[in-house]
């Protein structure tokens, strides 16, 4: 059986670039090296593409960096040297064939974040015509997106936490007329965000007018779109989705942070927040939680993977929905793989499914024309 060349990407212009390169790694660890050839390819913060011999020498090592792209050839499968990296004589060619580039089978995105998990990179793999991991564009920008990600959701009848959107001009247009508006509708505490952003990263609670402000503030900093969220008192349940057309939920986590809402730190720095499989919940709240999974999913049009993040309300017991992300994170001891562990999928098998679903999913778009038989035109158009 021939192997199968993966480029997996990873880095990005994101605030979430070390988090990405930390779920690259545990993924090319895990390849299954006789059914797998992994190709890493890094991508910089000045949003330039490098390949390397591996990935130790990608991001430390600049003299061993190998600067390529990928052109929207939906021929040629291949990365392309770029003329103007800082190649040496003493540089390896890329790909290791005398300068010459074999072609990619499949590319895995691993991105967190904007300018990668947006649909902006997954744009160009489908002008390349080459299969992928994951989400679509339209499921990518969704899914990052946090106002159109609550509108599809609300739009399919799931529930969503009461939120208000503004852009950065309107607010700083009228400050004290949308902070007026947040008192009214949300009150206090709530959660200041911007759109596209995951990872909790410029994500704050306030408790009153001047963390509001400032929160408002933080986050106008990372993006035009902001968001302001009634904080509820609630546990916060995780669900793994994975499929395309037949998408399945694994089994219900938990996540008890160690710090009071969780954030970038507690996800990342604080070895004190918890993961609870399965999470100690009634049946039916967990068939619930399962169901509204796939039917998220569903809404934004993902593919492959998702994962689905929910509030459970401590008072009511009710359900709602808080996100979904299309590109979670992926080590070993991420939330979205242990799920499929515990659901009975372990770590390498779930990356092959993964693969496989992107093949799948690349195929049947192969069945879908791209230009119309002349015989099928009126008379008048082929004239």
């Amino acid at each position: 059986m021939k192997r199968l060349r993966v480029g997996v990407l990873f880095g990005g212009r994101s605030t979430e670039h070390e988090v990405s390169i930390l779920s690259a790694q545990s993924i090319i660890a895990a390849m299954d090296p006789q059914r797998f050839e992994a190709v890493p390819l890094y991508i910089d913060r000045e949003g330039r593409w490098l390949t390397g011999d591996s990935l130790k020498r990608l991001v430390s090592d600049v003299a061993a960096r190998n600067y390529v792209y990928l052109p929207p050839d939906p021929t040629q499968h291949s990365l392309v040297a770029a003329q103007n990296g800082p190649q040496t004589s003493a540089s390896p060619a890329v790909g290791g064939q005398g300068g010459g580039i074999p072609p990619l089978d499949v590319v895995f995105p691993v991105f967190h974040g904007l300018n990668g998990e947006d649909g902006t990179v997954q744009g160009v793999l489908e002008l390349a015509n080459l299969p992928y991991v994951g989400a679509g564009v339209l499921g990518s920008a969704l899914g990052l997106d946090k106002i159109y990600m609550k509108r599809a959701f609300a739009a399919a009848g799931l529930p969503v936490v009461d939120y208000l959107p503004v852009t950065r001009r309107q607010y700083e247009r009228d400050r004290d007329a949308f902070i007026a508006r947040v008192e009214e509708r949300l009150g206090y505490p709530c959660f200041t965000k911007f759109a596209n952003s995951g990872s909790s990263v410029g994500t704050t609670k306030a408790h009153n007018r001047a963390e509001l402000v400032e929160g408002l503030r933080l986050a106008s900093t990372f993006d035009r779109k902001l968001l302001v969220e009634r904080a509820v008192d609630a546990r916060e349940l995780e669900i793994s989705v994975l499929g395309n057309d037949e998408p399945e939920a694994s089994v219900v986590g938990e996540v008890v942070p160690a710090h009071e809402f969780y954030d970038y730190e507690a996800k990342y720095l604080d070895e004190g927040s918890r993961l609870l499989i399965p999470a100690p919940v009634d049946d039916a709240v967990a068939q619930e939680a399962r169901r509204m999974a796939v039917r998220a999913f569903q809404a934004v049009d993902a593919a492959g993977m998702a994962r689905v993040d929910f509030f459970l309300e401590r008072t009511s017991g009710r359900l709602l929905l808080n996100e979904l992300n299309t590109i979670p994170g992926f080590t070993r001891i991420s939330m979205y793989p242990k799920l499929w562990e515990a659901s009975g999928l372990p770590y390498p098998k779930l990356i092959e499914r993964l693969v496989e679903l992107a093949i799948e999913r690349f195929n049947d778009r192969q069945r879908s024309q791209t230009a119309i038989d002349s015989r099928l035109l009126p008379p008048e158009a082929g004239e």
